[in-house]
């Protein structure tokens, strides 16, 4: 699996590799079932720290697409299918919109809210 950061970003480190292993999983290069790299081997192959790496793998986790096993470590879940991953990237590309426009979080759940009930 190949990751990829760019250090010049003002995209975090973590959110950037948080997104490589997205677009392995939207892709199909990774499934479910299978092991991420350890922490410490990305850390080190990227340069960066392992708690960056591990901040990745965390929202990974909180968004569904992997478990995180102590002695087995980062797993993809049978949840992590291409459709849902292109849909958590969407929205985080809402939310980053709806930031930008200075938009409180009630009122973007309201509209997603108003969609859902319209769709």
């Amino acid at each position: 699996m190949l990751f990829r950061v760019d250090h010049a970003s003002p995209v975090p480190l973590g959110d950037q590799i948080a997104a490589s292993v997205r677009g392995a999983l939207a892709d199909g290069t990774v499934g479910a079932g299978e092991r991420l790299p350890a922490a410490r081997a990305v850390a080190e192959s990227l340069g960066v720290n392992v708690h960056t790496v591990l901040r990745g793998y965390q929202r990974l986790k909180e968004e569904g697409l992997i478990e995180l096993r102590r002695g087995r470590g980062a797993v993809v879940t049978g949840d992590a299918s291409a459709g849902r991953v292109r849909l958590t990237e969407r929205v985080g590309q809402l939310v980053a919109e709806a930031r930008s426009l200075g938009l409180t979080d009630d009122e973007v759940v309201a509209m997603v809210r108003t969609g859902l009930a319209s769709g």
